[in-house]
């Protein structure tokens, strides 16, 4: 398969080795991947944020830069979900029908790095080699908006040495939220400070997830604790041989 691989504006910024592990993991599986020049933000902040219009043209170039991919993958469920599930709607409520036609095609084949792996591809066991106890945090997007599931969790478990401990309070949200971390600063924190708690009670070694922003926010917090857990996004465990 031909993958189209987009980085997002913070894995770009924050965590470009997701990105290049996206790239080897598929890669080891025997997948081209390319990647679309002109790459900008999807515009889920000026969405979030209460402006509908820029994000509106930033989709409209989204979807001409990735129109002709045979399939899109991003290490992001936020992002993804943004493009996938909330532009078409952005779309039609503008009343630009036809990009709302060719945002849910697209959208058909845009993709998280775990479900095109296990739900597209047919794989759970991409010859990893992770020797450390790792805690899963399922964000708010991969848990609601896209909906990944067991996927991530499939994937660690063929992890060889990998050893996968229960995160208590899992599906809380971790307090980032974008701009809700910056609005609301002092919710965010306290969010943020139950779960540290809730990782550093797993005794893990590292903390993985499939949105860097949130791995951003939790690894500011442990290390702030005090703790030695290292934040590591799936794409790099999943990499690791």
């Amino acid at each position: 398969m031909r993958v189209a691989l987009f980085i997002t504006c913070v894995g770009d910024t924050f965590f470009p080795e997701a990105g290049r592990a996206t790239v080897q993991v598929l890669e080891r599986l025997g997948h081209e991947v390319v990647f679309p020049d002109g790459q900008t933000c999807c515009g889920q902040m000026h969405l979030n944020s209460g402006y509908p219009d820029a994000a509106l043209a930033l989709a409209s170039r989204w979807a001409d830069l990735f129109e002709d991919a045979e399939a899109v993958v991003a290490p992001s469920s936020s992002c993804v979900g943004t493009v996938r599930e909330l532009y078409p709607e952005l779309a039609a409520r503008s009343g630009d029908d036809a990009l709302a036609r060719r945002l849910r095609e697209l959208g058909e084949r845009v993709f998280e790095l775990s479900e095109l792996l296990v739900r597209v591809l047919g794989v759970e066991d991409v010859g990893a080699t992770f020797p450390h106890r790792v805690a899963y945090h399922p964000t708010c997007h991969s848990l609601r908006l896209t909906n990944v599931g067991e996927a991530p969790v499939a994937l660690l478990r063929h992890v060889r040495q990998l050893d996968l401990v229960e995160l208590p309070r899992a599906d809380e949200c971790c307090g980032f939220g974008g701009t809700f971390a910056i609005k609301n600063a002092d919710t965010s924190a306290a969010m943020l400070a139950d779960k540290v708690a809730s990782v550093v009670a797993t005794d893990a070694e590292v903390c993985t997830a499939l949105d860097g922003s949130c791995l951003l926010h939790i690894e500011g917090g442990l290390s702030r604790a005090g703790t030695s857990v290292r934040a590591v996004h799936l794409a790099e465990i999943l990499a690791s041989t």
